[in-house]
């Protein structure tokens, strides 16, 4: 009986905890991608307090590993003097055809390899969403806010119409 209550209280479905808008606004994603993450423990519970900064990451592609740079995950306050370093690089857990595929589109294409959205799924482990990312120009971005604009004043004239 008690299990029973016990999975009807977890979560159901990923808990989104850092998002990249900056990454949407300033890139084409054309392709995304999941990965799983290397933590250390302290790391892990920074991520699930919302303690997350995907602002400047990317992912390089070097020696046939995925890894995950310049993100910063800040220090868990109950840790002692083993807390991590904030910005340190780490691994992302992808199959070796992935791999390729994004390292072939990074160097031949020249597209940036960018991390979307951390979430926690529903097994309690943390992944990141990265995208291939092929950058606007000045004109493309006034396309996307000029789009958005006129979509947002077209919802709010249905909106009052009702």
């Amino acid at each position: 009986m008690a299990k029973n209550k016990e999975k009807l209280a977890m979560p159901v479905g990923p808990r989104t905890v850092a998002t990249n808008r900056r990454a949407r606004h300033e890139y084409f994603i054309e392709e995304t991608y999941e990965a799983g993450l290397v933590l250390t423990g302290t790391e892990i519970k920074s991520i699930r307090l919302g303690r997350v900064n995907l602002q400047d990451g990317f992912v390089l592609v070097r020696n046939g590993e995925a890894t995950l740079m310049n993100v910063h995950i800040g220090t868990y306050e109950q840790g002692n003097r083993n807390n991590h370093e904030e910005t340190r690089p780490r691994k992302l857990l992808l199959h070796k055809k992935e791999i390729r595929e994004l390292h072939v589109a990074a160097t031949q294409r020249s597209w940036t390899i960018v991390p979307l959205r951390l979430y926690i799924n529903d097994r309690g482990r943390a992944k990141i969403e990265i995208g291939l990312a092929r950058g606007k120009q000045l004109h493309d971005k006034r396309d996307t806010i000029a789009k958005r604009d006129s979509e947002r004043e077209m919802r709010r004239v249905i909106k009052n119409a009702y």
